[in-house]
């Protein structure tokens, strides 16, 4: 389905839950606690994809929160994996519990796994993430490209925190033969006093490194239509990406959409949600025809770009939450 502006909307973002095993600094407060789930239950999770692959999404994206601390996830998965519309399924994750649940996942139907990791040194990986074992998401990597599953690293560079790891996180990735994508600092909740890296600043560190860049063709960075921009390393598979949602603003071919945890409809990071999925799905009243309705026109009315550099850090319509509540 297309949006106002003509903008293919064929991605879903679907977070399970706002909780989490680690407490990155850019993401979650260290003092926040983990709440009673009042999520969307798994039924309605897979009422809410049915319906929307009915519009047209052939993406599905399982996030969180960390989505794999969510008791039967394997089993949306599979029920997702029996829509014949939707064609891929994937899960952003910490890795913290990967190795343990990976089989069931790809099981299940799991085709894709974007994996954080933005330190490689084990002090400054405990302290970016206040808790977390760099061993451990090494480990679920093997296992995960054992299992013939692909895999992106994704990090986030924060000056004076992990900016001096650029080299060696990219050296990590061609060793095991991922591709490596380097996600914008997104000036929300927990990182509005951080300060992150543009994508220029990186290609010029790793140009002085010795690595050799060069630009991917435009039908391969068009891909699905994603937000990274791809640079293929000379003489490696692996890839570096750039997400770069405030230096080099993406949303003219924005095509996706954001269900949070507790059944919000974001339409876009920047702006705050106004319909409540989950008290329109508990309302016997509403049927899936209306339901339907309500989405399709959730998606039609997409906003045209976010205002992050507008200057406006008090304006109304701006998401206040931290980036754990509302599926990142």
């Amino acid at each position: 389905m297309k949006d106002q502006f003509g903008r293919e909307v064929d991605y879903l973002r679907l977070s399970v839950t706002e909780n989490c095993n680690l407490r990155c600094i850019y993401c979650m407060p260290e003092d926040l606690k983990n709440k009673k789930e009042d999520s969307l239950t798994i039924d309605e999770c897979y009422r809410t994809v049915k319906i929307f692959s009915e519009l047209g999404i052939k993406k599905v994206r399982i996030t969180g929160g960390e989505p794999l601390i969510r008791p039967n996830i394997d089993r949306l998965l599979g029920r997702i994996r029996d829509l014949d519309e939707i064609k891929e399924i994937a899960i952003t994750t910490n890795g913290i519990l990967l190795e343990k649940y990976i089989d069931s996942l790809i099981e299940n139907g799991l085709t894709s796994l974007n994996i954080s990791i933005d330190s490689l040194d084990e002090k400054k990986f405990r302290k970016i993430t206040r808790g977390g074992s760099i061993g451990k998401i090494i480990d679920s990597i093997e296992k995960g490209l054992k299992s013939n599953i692909k895999i992106k690293i994704n990090s986030v560079l924060i000056r004076g925190v992990n900016d001096l790891e650029i080299n060696s996180l990219v050296r990590f990735a061609v060793e095991k033969g991922v591709d490596i994508r380097f996600i914008e600092l997104m000036p929300i909740g927990c990182a509005s006093h951080l300060k992150g890296m543009k994508s220029h600043e990186v290609i010029e560190v790793l140009e002085k490194e010795g690595f050799t860049l060069e630009k991917g063709s435009l039908e391969k960075n068009l891909e699905r239509k994603g937000p990274a921009e791809y640079y293929n390393i000379k003489g490696k598979e692996s890839r570096i990406g750039f997400i770069s949602p405030l230096s080099s603003c993406f949303c003219d071919s924005c095509n996706r959409i954001r269900v949070t945890a507790d059944g919000k409809i974001k339409q876009c990071l920047y702006y705050k949600a106004n319909i409540d999925l989950k008290e329109i799905l508990r309302n016997p009243e509403i049927d899936d025809k209306k339901v339907k309705e309500i989405l399709q026109y959730q998606i039609f009315t997409k906003n045209r770009k976010h205002e992050f550099n507008s200057g406006l850090l008090n304006d109304k319509k701006k998401e206040k939450r931290i980036m754990s509540s509302i599926g990142g």
